[in-house]
């Protein structure tokens, strides 16, 4: 693993204040819980990205037809 970098981000206070609770909390540094929040989202959108490509080719609905599928299935 390569060494950290330094990085300015600006949190709204109540944010910052709760990320500091957290850490004291828990007895982790803020630099970790951001860390692994910020490597949780990009997880999920990894995630999000594989499933898009995955479903690429399958045939497009309008949305109205989507809407009757579920009705008639009871899904709303």
């Amino acid at each position: 693993m390569s060494a950290p970098r330094r990085s300015t981000i600006y949190l709204e206070p109540e944010l910052h204040q709760a990320l500091r609770l957290k850490a004291a909390v828990t007895d982790r540094s803020v630099s970790d819980l951001v860390n692994e929040a910020v490597r949780a989202a990009l997880a999920e959108d990894e995630e999000d990205l594989r499933a898009f490509a995955e479903r690429a080719d399958e045939p497009l609905i309008a949305y109205e037809e989507a809407l009757e599928y579920l009705k008639r299935d009871g899904k709303l």
